[in-house]
């Protein structure tokens, strides 16, 4: 009879154990605030900057070529080599030329010779005036024929227009050219033109004359120039202007082909709506947001926005925030939306 109580009374004290564990689990658990650091959305006032992309080209370049026609017999130098103005830069075989020139030479020493003999005469009034004006001709012929062999054997050596780098190399020795065909492009490149295209939106914010700052990513290198030219006639495709920066290149780092960015800065300014950059996070979808803080539920916020240039620091809010909206810039990356936070004082 104990025993059967005894089992009663231990089955009722398990029951009771059970329930209370479970009223004891169903108690809500106080959720902690997490701690941020909150700053306001404000206006800025700054300057517009001309944004665009172009390429480097020598202050001068040309394409050269011989004069005469012939075998290529001598090449001075490769590409990217420096070339002096006053160095041959390349030359033609020149023996026929050569001998066309002491041809020349003969003939001038014969009609001279005959001219001075007529001359004697018609000086004595042996001969007629036509007969000395033929003698007189065909001197003149002779001599002018002279020149032009003289100016062929000397067109033989190819001279560059100016010191610059050869950029382009469109012949070997041994090979056979005419006359006037481009051989080698040369460019000055002691100072460089920075070319772009603005647009005809902007082209009014312009002008010769202007600083404007051109960056050269391949080396690394920001340098200020002067725009020196600006396109009269836009681009029938794009209709953007063609647009030119005169940079120095005195230990000649620029190469004409580099890709540049031209940063034009504008007289005119605006006001920008900015949030410190470190604020701003990516979603999986790679959307970027804030998280705004309410200080009347004491919450965060995830809140989507849509972002326009880095300003320093600051990032330029195009869509997604109002003027003096309180973002958390400290402990963002511990928040969800709808996170309890605590702003911390500074």
């Amino acid at each position: 009879m104990y025993q059967k109580w005894f089992y009663y009374i231990i089955l009722i004290a398990l029951i009771f154990s059970g329930c209370k564990s479970k009223i004891r689990k169903s108690e809500p658990v106080a959720q902690s605030a997490t701690v941020v650091i909150v700053t306001p959305v404000r206006k800025i006032i700054v300057g517009n900057e001309i944004v665009v992309s172009g390429n480097i080209e020598g202050l001068r370049t040309a394409k050269i070529g011989f004069m005469v026609a012939g075998k290529i017999d001598y090449v001075a130098v490769n590409e990217g080599q420096w070339v002096n103005k006053d160095k041959v830069l390349a030359s033609i075989d020149p023996t026929s030329y050569s001998i066309a020139k002491e041809m020349a030479d003969v003939q001038v020493a014969q009609a001279e010779d005959e001219y001075n003999r007529l001359k004697y005469m018609h000086d004595q009034g042996s001969i007629s005036e036509s007969d000395f004006s033929k003698i007189t001709f065909a001197l003149q012929q002779a001599k002018a024929q002279q020149k032009l062999h003289a100016k062929n054997l000397a067109d033989t050596k190819l001279y560059p227009p100016f010191g610059g780098v050869l950029i382009k190399k469109l012949c070997e020795v041994g090979e056979i050219t005419g006359v006037g065909i481009p051989q080698f492009v040369i460019s000055y490149i002691h100072k460089v033109n920075a070319a772009a295209f603005v647009p005809e939106s902007e082209l009014h914010q312009v002008r010769i004359g202007q600083n404007a700052r051109v960056s050269i990513p391949a080396i690394n290198l920001t340098v200020t120039g002067k725009i020196v030219e600006v396109g009269a006639v836009a681009d029938p495709a794009s209709r953007a202007f063609a647009v030119k920066v005169e940079i120095d290149n005195p230990q000649l780092l620029i190469r004409p082909g580099m890709v540049a960015e031209v940063v034009i800065p504008s007289t005119e300014t605006t006001e920008n709506l900015v949030v410190p950059s470190v604020a701003i996070l990516n979603d999986i979808d790679n959307q970027r947001f804030v998280f705004v803080a309410d200080t009347m539920q004491h919450k965060a916020f995830k809140r989507v926005i849509s972002t326009g240039k880095l300003q320093n620091e600051n990032m330029e809010i195009l869509t997604g925030l109002s003027e003096n909206e309180l973002i958390v810039t400290g402990g963002q990356n511990k928040l969800v939306d709808g996170t309890a936070i605590t702003i911390q004082k500074q």
